[in-house]
Order: C-alpha cells, then sequence, then structure tokens
C-alpha cells in the first residue's frame, strides 16, 4: 500500500515573467511511480505560501484518495467523494453542492488540520462568523459532521467534535407569499404556458426541478395524478432527491383545465414530449424556471403592482395552495 503524500509546494523562477508556485507529487494510479507537477499559481497572484497552501488543499487531497487512513480534514472529503458521494448512491443536486461546500468552506479552513484536532467551540464560532444565513450555516455544519460520521464508520475515529455545534435554521427575515387575490391576478396576466405551469406548481408543490422535465404522459388525467419520475437540476437529468419523492401526487380538477388548453396550443404535444419544451432548441430540452421568473412572472407582478417581495417559484405559491381543496399535508406529505 502507497504511504500518503503531503507533496512539495515550492516558488520557481520563470525567465520573463514573474515567480510561480509549483505544487509536485508522485503518482502510482498507474502502478509505476511517476513524477507530476502542476503550477498553482503566480507569486502575483498568489502572495504568501499561507495563500498557496489553501489553493492547493484540494489537489493534495486528491493525490492520496486510494490510500489508507485519512490524516488530515481534507483528505477525508477525498474517501468521502469515492466512496458515498457518487451517482449510485446520491442525486446530482447533492453531489454538486457537498462538493462546493468542501471546495469553498470546509477544505479552505480546516483542510490542513488532524482530524481529531478539531474542537466544537472553534467550529461554532467559525460558523458564526461566516456571512451566510442561518439555514446556509446549518446546511454546512450538516456537510461537516456527514464526513465525521464517515471516518467513525470506518473506524478511524470514536467521536464527532461537529454534533455538538450549536446552529440556528431561523430565518432572518419572513417568506414573502402572495394573497390568493395577488395569485389570481397575475394568472391573469400570464401566457396560456406560463399560467399552465404556475398553476401546476402552485397546486401540487412540485420542485422545479421535477415541474420542468414532466411529459404529458406523466400528466394522468384518469387519475387525476402526476407521476413524478425525473428531476434536472442545472441542466442535468437525474433520479429523485428522494426516494418518497417518486410517488404520484394529486391535483384539483380546477387545475386540469389549464394543462390542456396548453396542450392544444404547443408545438410539442406528444406523450413523450415535454410539458414545457424550449423553442429554442426545437422541444429537445424543458425551459429554464429561471428564465420564465426573470422574463414573465415577476414583470407580470410588477404589472399588478406587487413590489418589494421576492418571489420565488415555492414562496411565492405557499398561499395559493392553501386554498386548494385538498391540503398541503395530503397533497404533497412526503416533502416534509
Amino acid at each position: 500500500m502507497n504511504r500518503y503524500q503531503q507533496g512539495s509546494l515550492f516558488k520557481a523562477k520563470r525567465k520573463g515573467c514573474s515567480d510561480v508556485w509549483v505544487f509536485r507529487w508522485y503518482d502510482y494510479s498507474s502502478g509505476k511511480r511517476i513524477y507530476k507537477k502542476k503550477i498553482i499559481g503566480s507569486v502575483a497572484q498568489i502572495r504568501s505560501k499561507r495563500e498557496a497552501e489553501k489553493a492547493v488543499a484540494a489537489l493534495r487531497s486528491s493525490i492520496n484518495f486510494d490510500i489508507g487512513t485519512p490524516h488530515t480534514v481534507c483528505e477525508l472529503p477525498a474517501h468521502y467523494r469515492v466512496h458515498e458521494l457518487t451517482q449510485e448512491k446520491k442525486s446530482f443536486s447533492t453531489i454538486d453542492n457537498h462538493r462546493n461546500l468542501f471546495k469553498r468552506y470546509i477544505e479552505p479552513r480546516w483542510g490542513s488540520l488532524r482530524l481529531g484536532s478539531i474542537r466544537t467551540l472553534e467550529v461554532e464560532e467559525w460558523l458564526h462568523s461566516l456571512p451566510l444565513a442561518p439555514a446556509s450555516k446549518a446546511k454546512l455544519k450538516c456537510v461537516l459532521s456527514v464526513l465525521y460520521n464517515h471516518a467513525i464508520r470506518y473506524q478511524w475515529l470514536t467521536f464527532n467534535p461537529i454534533s455538538r455545534v450549536r446552529t440556528s435554521q431561523r430565518r432572518l427575515r419572513d417568506k414573502d407569499v402572495l394573497t390568493p387575490e395577488e395569485f389570481q391576478k397575475l394568472v391573469q396576466q400570464l401566457s396560456v404556458r406560463d399560467r399552465a405551469m404556475v398553476l401546476l406548481i402552485g397546486s401540487t408543490g412540485l420542485r422545479r426541478s421535477e415541474m420542468i422535465v414532466l411529459t404529458w404522459l406523466d400528466l394522468n388525467t384518469r387519475t387525476m395524478e402526476v407521476n413524478i419520475l425525473r428531476s434536472c437540476v442545472r441542466n442535468r437529468f437525474g433520479k429523485m432527491k428522494t426516494e418518497a419523492s417518486c410517488r404520484p401526487v394529486p391535483f384539483h380538477p380546477v387545475v386540469l383545465n389549464a394543462p390542456l388548453v396548453w396542450r392544444a396550443q404547443s408545438p410539442y404535444a406528444m406523450d413523450l414530449d415535454f410539458l414545457f419544451p424550449s423553442p429554442r432548441l426545437k422541444g429537445a430540452r424543458p425551459l429554464s424556471p429561471d428564465s420564465i421568473l426573470e422574463k414573465s412572472i415577476r414583470p407580470a407582478l410588477a404589472r399588478i403592482g406587487v413590489v418589494g417581495k421576492q418571489i420565488g417559484w415555492h414562496t411565492s405559491l405557499i398561499r395559493w395552495r392553501r386554498i386548494c381543496a385538498h391540503s398541503v399535508s395530503t397533497l404533497r406529505s412526503h416533502r416534509s
């Protein structure tokens, strides 16, 4: 078994330009020891060795991902990525979010420390110092705790110091929601396509990643249910976020007419076509929900005099779900 290696970080001189930081290590992936090196950045960009160490933290962890027991925090995410953060076990959104948190927050601050040297109060103070919303801090704490639970599962540690870190998920401000009157005025301002989209997501509580990939075959008008079979996050199609999310979702009969009117006008009305296809891509891919929100829904809200509210797909439609005949708990109990 190959031993852990820290690699070597040094400053190299260049002719005709500023010096650069270089990281070198040995690669054993081919069965042979191969000397490799990579330029991290120029001295003008990275002025101190401490900054260069932070920049090389992720690369240093990747050269040890298939070797024995991790010793530092930076080595632990590398092992977790390979054994747990896979498409077979996690959804694409979970994988992407975890990787971003590793790279942006966890590895730069804690990567160089040994696994057993992290203290609960230090992590708590660090989280409080970050310019993030309480919910984002709680999510960051959760991801860091998952890493330590992973280490405990492999019997590298016996205690999770993150489990005692205190965080709050209390919102800095209340969510902005539309009243029933505002919602009804909004629907009247929208096109046939956008009206069907808003009514469907408003009455069922679908995630936007689930809504945009619906096909006409997924809309069961006989049982009055929407079959949720896939999702699309950042233009990537994949499985559902949770197994419970795959259950069919009932929708109210009042909502049925809007999708049917849109289907009669849509140039892509076959069973396997998307409900909300992109005209620019000739129906090959669905529309972007962010684009609809910016170009259609928010301008419509401005026209009816709704200003000063931060409107998103879920926050704006909560109130409408309350006036549907089915209760939110019946419609989307598995979303809790």
